[in-house]
């Protein structure tokens, strides 16, 4: 990254694609921090809906990176991750708002876990604000990342601290010092699994992800991105991701129910063929096969950095959808 880290800074990443409607609500609740010491980065994916000026104009506090092109979400976050100074990065989606508290939770999440090297919010949905978007992610053994909690009523099911596997990309917030050894997101993702891609090379590398309750955000699910782009994107990336970052001695073990899994997927898709997102599907599944070559190069780099026991991986993974994870002490 280009600056050098401030101590105690939180750098808020913020990429945006024409979502103008969003920023005023996303901004206020930046702006109603209680945790002073922030800086708020948008990057700017070439928006045509007048998104950067209206940040010129009315948020000289915000600092604008403007793309001359869309380079997805990957891209976005690393130009912004690149010119962050803090010694904490978040990627916070423009459909957010967060408590006034949010900050300085997961500020003080760090400084209570020395050994955690990423954060996961509680996240509800932003018009539903009793259920659950995600309380950390979790990943199984045949393959499968998922959202602890989504579309579950917040009965306080999730009000404990907890070791997970990931954070969502939505809101999620990095030790400036697990990227610079682990690195930014993966540009080849583009959009979609590249906040799981980066869990993974965090986990390999003996990097744990906590989850709090104390730091709440409430989304917009889906308010700038899924349909048919989702599809593909899931269905490409979803094989990068394996390729990239499952062990070899896990693969022997589980590639029985990995494989299993992408041939439902691909079965169910084909048996709906006529719907564009199933189509589009296939074409990323296809997209995947023929990428993964050229994954061989990380792969290698990945594994061979590799700091965390088998043993102690396969505890981090799910066996089902159970999404149990254990307590943080």
């Amino acid at each position: 990254m280009n600056q050098p880290a401030q101590p105690g800074l939180l750098s808020i990443v913020i990429p945006n694609w024409n979502g103008i409607r969003f920023l005023a609500v996303c901004f206020a609740s930046l702006k109603a921090q209680t945790y002073p010491h922030i800086e708020v980065i948008v990057v700017d994916n070439a928006s045509s809906d007048g998104s950067q000026a209206l940040i010129e104009s009315d948020y000289p506090w915000v600092t604008l990176i403007a793309l001359p092109e869309n380079r997805g979400f990957t891209g976005a976050c690393n130009a912004g991750m690149a010119q962050a100074r803090g010694e904490f990065i978040c990627l916070l989606n423009n459909d957010t708002e967060v408590e006034p508290s949010w900050a300085g939770a997961v500020v003080d999440a760090f400084a209570r876990h020395p050994g955690v090297g990423s954060v996961a919010s509680k996240m509800l949905l932003f018009d539903k604000r009793t259920h659950l978007h995600t309380a950390g992610d979790f990943f199984t053994v045949d393959g499968r990342a998922g959202n602890r909690g989504v579309w579950q009523e917040d009965v306080g099911q999730f009000d404990e601290e907890a070791y997970v596997f990931s954070a969502c990309g939505g809101s999620s917030t990095y030790r400036r010092a697990m990227l610079d050894e682990i690195g930014l997101l993966d540009d080849d993702f583009f959009f979609l699994m590249e906040d799981v891609d980066l869990g993974w090379r965090a986990q390999l590398a003996g990097w744990r992800c906590l989850y709090t309750p104390y730091a709440v955000v409430y989304h917009h699910l889906s308010a700038t991105g899924g349909g048919v782009t989702a599809s593909y994107y899931d269905g490409r990336n979803t094989l990068i991701l394996l390729a990239k970052n499952y062990p070899s001695e896990l693969w022997r073990k589980y590639r029985g129910p990995i494989l299993r899994r992408q041939w439902k997927m691909a079965r169910e898709a084909l048996g709906a063929w006529r719907g564009e997102a199933a189509r589009a599907r296939l074409r990323g599944m296809l997209a995947g096969l023929l990428a993964l070559p050229g994954q061989m190069g990380k792969r290698r780099v990945i594994q061979k950095n590799r700091r965390i026991s088998l043993a102690t991986l396969e505890a981090v993974l799910t066996h089902s959808d159970a999404e149990s994870a254990p307590k943080a002490t």
